[in-house]
């Protein structure tokens, strides 16, 4: 049974074939939904578009979150080429290199205001630039890490910005509320991508995952799409302002048994 037949939904952050953005558009159109894909810049203009191609030629138009003026014209554009929206994934993230590392108080004053503002806010104007453009009943979502809650070595100002994130989504969904349209995050479990690997010892938090969490796996972009597909389908009508974890249960470990220890094991 498909989901989403025929739900229009936009999907933001899409860079190349191994991003989390890109297994949730898979996704959503697997369940029957119109995908439409934003991109930064012409140096992933071209892989963005065979991925479009394989996603039912959905339609890709150039957006700079961090500029009005290309969010009026993602408006104008989505109004005569997409029509009106029943869903939007947020998954657009950036810091500078060097506010990935160190310490947390050396953070610049630029680098902080541009994580924020790309991280963060951006969810914030996309919901108000495209407000008019949402149906009634809609669903937001936005990709989150566990990095907003918890320390996470070397993920720092990113962590800031998550933290910032997450409380926008609350926030949205309580100005949105009154139209049914649903704002939600999915926090997902360390997925190798091109961002990831800008985190310092991010090969280390995939050896560590399976060895903790319940279910001994990391996640892929598929989990984290499926997870889209729920929030973004009617079964979800009654969701929002929360954060849903894709993380084989590791945000609820807190101290936790080595593979060898004989209370994991069962052993007396």
């Amino acid at each position: 049974m498909k989901l989403l037949e025929s739900k229009r939904i936009l999907v933001t952050g899409v860079a190349n074939r191994w991003s989390i953005a890109t297994g949730v558009a898979r996704k959503l159109h697997e369940h029957g939904a119109l995908p439409a894909l934003t991109y930064q810049g012409d140096r992933v203009r071209a892989e963005v578009e065979k991925l479009a191609a394989e996603l039912g030629n959905a339609p890709t138009v150039e957006c700079d979150v961090s500029s009005d003026e290309s969010l009026r014209a993602l408006r104008e554009w989505i109004v005569a080429n997409v029509g009106a929206l029943d869903g939007l994934v947020h998954s657009i993230a950036y810091a500078n290199k060097e506010d990935l590392a160190g310490k947390v108080f050396d953070t610049s004053r630029s680098g902080f205001s541009l994580a924020l503002d790309v991280s963060a806010y951006s969810l914030v104007a996309l919901a108000g630039a495209l407000r008019e453009a949402f149906n009634d009943g809609a669903s937001i979502m936005a990709l989150t890490y566990l990095g907003a809650t918890q320390i996470v070595p070397n993920y720092n100002l990113m962590g800031i910005a998550k933290a910032a994130l997450e409380a926008s989504v609350r926030y949205l969904s309580f100005d949105l509320g009154e139209r049914n349209i649903r704002v939600n995050a999915i926090s997902a479990g360390p997925i190798k991508t091109a961002s990831s690997r800008q985190v310092g010892g991010f090969s280390r938090i995939l050896d560590v995952v399976p060895k903790v969490a319940p279910l001994h796996r990391n996640v892929t972009a598929e989990d984290v799409g499926n997870m889209a597909v729920f929030l973004a389908s009617d079964l979800a009508g009654a969701v929002t302002a929360d954060v849903h974890f894709v993380d084989a249960g590791y945000h609820a470990m807190g101290l936790y048994a080595a593979p060898s220890d004989p209370a994991r094991s069962g052993e007396n």
